[in-house]
Parts: C-alpha cells; sequence; structure tokens
C-alpha cells in the first residue's frame, strides 16, 4: 500500500514551523529589504540568536542533533517539511542547536572543545573544502597539510566558503598523501581561527556572502584530526550529501510563498478593464509553476524518505536538488514577469529571491554534477530506471 498522507506529529511539526514563520520572520521582511536597500546589513546576526531562543522555549531546538545531545532528533522527512516552511520568508533563518553532521566524528575530547559548544551556540564552524581550482571537482584539492613533529602544517587557499567569515573554527580538508589523493589521502582538520588563518567576505550577487580562506603554513596540533588520517574524502562527502535534499526542500517553501503573490497580484492587478489572471498568458504561468512545484515537492520528499529508509541516498538527492532548484528559478522568473516593473525594483521581495535561488543551482553542487551523477548511475548499471516500484 502507498500512503502519501502525513503522520498527526508531522502535521503538527509543520504547522508550528508555518505558525512561527508567519507571527515571528515575515513581519521582518520589509525592515531588511529597506536596510538592504540601504546598503546595510539585513539581519543582525543578534536577531537570529533572540529567534532562535525563542523557537527554543517551545522545544524546536536541533532539528538533525540527536536526542541525547539535547536535540529533536527528526527524520529526514521531517527536517524537509520544516525547511520548506522556513522557505516562506526570506530571512534565510534556521533553528539553532545544529552541529555539521561530521562533526559527530569527534573523539571525547575534541567534543567537549568543538561540537557541544557549536550545537550550543558557543561556537561556530565553516566547512572549507572548495579551493579556487577545486570546485565542482573535489578531488583536485591543493591544499596540503604536512607532518612536523608534534603539528601538522596547513597551507594553501579555500574559496566559497559559506560562514567562512564569521567562523571561529574551520573543518579544513587538505591533502596528507598526494599520490593516495581521494582515496586515502584526505585528512579532516579541526582549525582554530586563533591559530593563524585569515578570511576575506566575497561580494555576490545576493545575500549570501561567503569567504576566502587563507593558510600560510598554520600549525595545527596533531590531536585536531577530525576521524582518521586519510579518511577526509569520505567525510567531505558525507558532509557535503547532507545538503542536497535540504536545499531543493527550502526552495518548495520560497516556491509557495512566491506563487501564491503572483496569484493574489494576478487577482487584484487590471490591465484594459480586467484582471491579468483573466489573460491565457498569466494562467499558464500560474500552471505550469503549479505543476513544477507539485512534481518538486514529491521528489524532495522521496528522497527524504530514502535518507530515512537507510539506503544510500546520491541518485535520488541528485535528482531531486536539479529538478527542485530548477522549478525555483522558472518559477522566480514567471513571477517577477507576472509582477511586471514590480517585480524588478527592489520595494518587493521578488527580486531579492530572483537573485537568490540561482545560487541554488551551484553550492553543494551543481546542475552539472548532479547529471553527471544521475547519468553515470544508470550508464554503469548502478542504478536501473523507475527502481523504486521493482
Amino acid at each position: 500500500m502507498v500512503d502519501f498522507s502525513l503522520t498527526d506529529e508531522q502535521r503538527a511539526i509543520r504547522e508550528t514551523t508555518r505558525e512561527f514563520v508567519r507571527r515571528e520572520l515575515i513581519p521582518l521582511e520589509n525592515d531588511v529589504l529597506r536596510r538592504e536597500r540601504a546598503g546595510e546589513i539585513g539581519v543582525a546576526p543578534d536577531v537570529i540568536r533572540d529567534l532562535q531562543q525563542k523557537a527554543k522555549s517551545f522545544g524546536f531546538w536541533g532539528l538533525s542533533t540527536p536526542e541525547e545531545y539535547g536535540g529533536m532528533g527528526l527524520s529526514a522527512v521531517d527536517q524537509a517539511l520544516v525547511s520548506a516552511e522556513l522557505g516562506r520568508s526570506l530571512l534565510g533563518f534556521s533553528f539553532g542547536g545544529e552541529a555539521d553532521n561530521i562533526l559527530y566524528e569527534c573523539n571525547d575530547e575534541q567534543a567537549k572543545e568543538y561540537l557541544l559548544p557549536t550545537i550550543s551556540g558557543e561556537r561556530k564552524s565553516c566547512f572549507a573544502i572548495t579551493e579556487p581550482g577545486a570546485g565542482s571537482d573535489t578531488r583536485s584539492i591543493r591544499t596540503t597539510a604536512k607532518r612536523d613533529g608534534d603539528d601538522w602544517v596547513i597551507r594553501g587557499e579555500k574559496t566559497f566558503i559559506t560562514g567562512g567569515h564569521q567562523a571561529d573554527f574551520a573543518i579544513v580538508i587538505a591533502v596528507t598523501d598526494a599520490e593516495l589523493g581521494s582515496k586515502g589521502g584526505f585528512t579532516a582538520f579541526l582549525v582554530d581561527r586563533e591559530l593563524g588563518w585569515t578570511s576575506d567576505p566575497i561580494i555576490t550577487m545576493g545575500p549570501a556572502s561567503p569567504a576566502t580562506l587563507n593558510f600560510d603554513d598554520v600549525r595545527v596540533p596533531a590531536d585536531r584530526v577530525l576521524g582518521e588520517i586519510g579518511q577526509g574524502y569520505e567525510l567531505a562527502m558525507r558532509w557535503i550529501m547532507k545538503g542536497r535534499y535540504i536545499i531543493p526542500a527550502r526552495a518548495i517553501g520560497t516556491c509557495e510563498r512566491l506563487l501564491q503573490m503572483a496569484i493574489d497580484h494576478a487577482n487584484t492587478r487590471e490591465t484594459f478593464g480586467k484582471p491579468i489572471g483573466d489573460n491565457q498568458a498569466i494562467q499558464w504561468m500560474i500552471a505550469d509553476s503549479e505543476v513544477e512545484l507539485e512534481a518538486a515537492r514529491w521528489l524532495v520528499l522521496y528522497a527524504a524518505w530514502v535518507v530515512d529508509q537507510g539506503r544510500h541516498p546520491q541518485h535520488d538527492s541528485a535528482i531531486a536538488k536539479l529538478y527542485g532548484t530548477n522549478t525555483a528559478n522558472r518559477i522566480a522568473d514567471r513571477v517577477l514577469q507576472i509582477h511586471g516593473g514590480m517585480g524588478y525594483t527592489k520595494e518587493l521581495p521578488v527580486e531579492r529571491w530572483f537573485r537568490e535561488v540561482r545560487l541554488w543551482r551551484i553550492f553543494e553542487g551543481t546542475d552539472e554534477m548532479q547529471r553527471l551523477i544521475v547519468s553515470r548511475d544508470l550508464l554503469r548499471g548502478h542504478r536501473k530506471i523507475g527502481q523504486h516500484f521493482h
């Protein structure tokens, strides 16, 4: 039997998140847009922290964090549902109490210094693998870590690192054995900023502000290896895979909000004596958006369900991210078109989202990488067409 209904608990989680977004986040959007128009930061970090603490007061803390660490330990499907609701607001908010999934590889001493303070919000991390010459081709990283007595000496440059300018420590993937490369020659390190690495923010066309990290012979104690020596590439892929279904999950909520804005505008904006929604051109844009949004929703939920079943999620997450993020771009474009000149202004959130969703087709795996994964799995026989129905 196939059952597409949500459980009562899932409905409660979704509705609680939706109410929080409606009551706490959306009312802040006009001020965010006003500040951004003035060249100021849209949302101050302390505002986000206050909102996270407010959510913590009613139990929303550490969505993916195991219960033994004080989190909710939600399933992947539940996390997708929450992410979709958060996507309805342009604030880019996320609930507190989270840590990078690979930080759970910390040993007991590392956990006290890195994992637990990150979960509590006392420390902020970033994940550093991308380099100027190694974006989608993660096996081509050149940052090195060489053993020198009781230390490792890291030299190299990382770029487009999310949260890199705000983090006080970085999870750095570096080459420790060039001959082995990604097959046992990469290692993950926990590197405190105070050890000497520096960062420079990168200005982008959207609200995201990643950073370039510079490691100029930064000495790292040997006990700061995360996991095992040579395990770095495996950990990196585990980190990257985590976000593949979350990104299009958030896109679902954004598309729902944008499409509703388009419907409301089409019903109230009049030209030539009638609502523009009476025009077939507008009707078809709205219809196409709804069809694609519905398809994206089920692809994302299926990918999350695969994670919950303990199956390897790479193929299904790649499909969800490829289709979901492209759908978001098409819908944002149509909604801007429906709003006409006003959609192009910074008075409405439409153009803000139009710029933001473009990033979703690039980070944590470009469109091209997702197509490579899907096609390679089929061509090499790792996956059969319609396999989940066999």
